[in-house]
This record gives C-alpha cells, sequence and structure tokens, in this order.
C-alpha cells in the first residue's frame, strides 16, 4: 500500500521557520509529480509548492521568495522549508503525489489543482502566531 508520511509540523512565532519532510512507501518519487498543499479551518485546499519528477520548483503567489520545495529523489524525500512565517499560513500541510503528469512544464502549481493528485498524506498542523 502506497504510503506518505510528513513529519516536522508545530507551532512557531510569526517571522520564525519550520520544516516539513515528507517520506514515501512503496513509490519512487523520482517518477512523480509532487506537491505541498495546506488548508485552513472554512477555506478550500491550496496549492503552496510543486516539485515535478526531475524536481524542478514552482511556487504559489503567496509563498515565493518564503518557501522552499525540495525533492529529494535519492532519499525519496520531500522537503518544505518555511522561512519568514505568518499567521495566515497556519493551516493543515498535506503531501501529495500524482503519477500521471509527467510532461514538461505541466506538473507545476499553475496546472495542478487537488483533484489531479492520487496519493496523500494524513497531513500536518502548522500554526503561526502573531
Amino acid at each position: 500500500q502506497v504510503q506518505l508520511a510528513e513529519s516536522g509540523g508545530g507551532s512557531v512565532q510569526a517571522g520564525g521557520s519550520l520544516r516539513l519532510s515528507c517520506v514515501g512507501s512503496v513509490i519512487t518519487f523520482g517518477s512523480y509529480c509532487m506537491s505541498y498543499f495546506r488548508q485552513a479551518p472554512g477555506k478550500e485546499r491550496e496549492v503552496v509548492a510543486v516539485a515535478d519528477a526531475d524536481g524542478s520548483p514552482t511556487y504559489a503567489d503567496s509563498v515565493q521568495g518564503r518557501f522552499i520545495i525540495f525533492k529529494d529523489n535519492a532519499k525519496n524525500a520531500l522537503d518544505l522549508q518555511m522561512n519568514s512565517l505568518e499567521p495566515e499560513d497556519t493551516a493543515m500541510y498535506y503531501c501529495a503525489a500524482d503519477p500521471n503528469t509527467l510532461v514538461p512544464g505541466m506538473c507545476s502549481v499553475s496546472t495542478m489543482a487537488p483533484a489531479d493528485f492520487g496519493i496523500w498524506g494524513q497531513g500536518i498542523q502548522v500554526t503561526v502566531s502573531s
């Protein structure tokens, strides 16, 4: 059974940093389009950052310049370094994988939606206080 597991969440004050990590079993990250999404209470799930099969990243405008997504295909790990955190970043964060979107340029924040990803982690809470 394919599994993704997130770690590294928690609580931090505004301006602080956290690093999320997602590790997987069964699947090979190098063959997948992968992403971090987040969902705040009462809001829709939104894409945060996407890394294509080769690891090339794209970011939502709201996190551009503050977050870095890094896919380590050798370790089967997907990390999200979150810097200069803001209270608006408070949400449940999810790691997701899609084995079908491998065409260059099609695995990006502007082309991918939650429904495109068939494999999800259970999510991890990130809370940023002001």
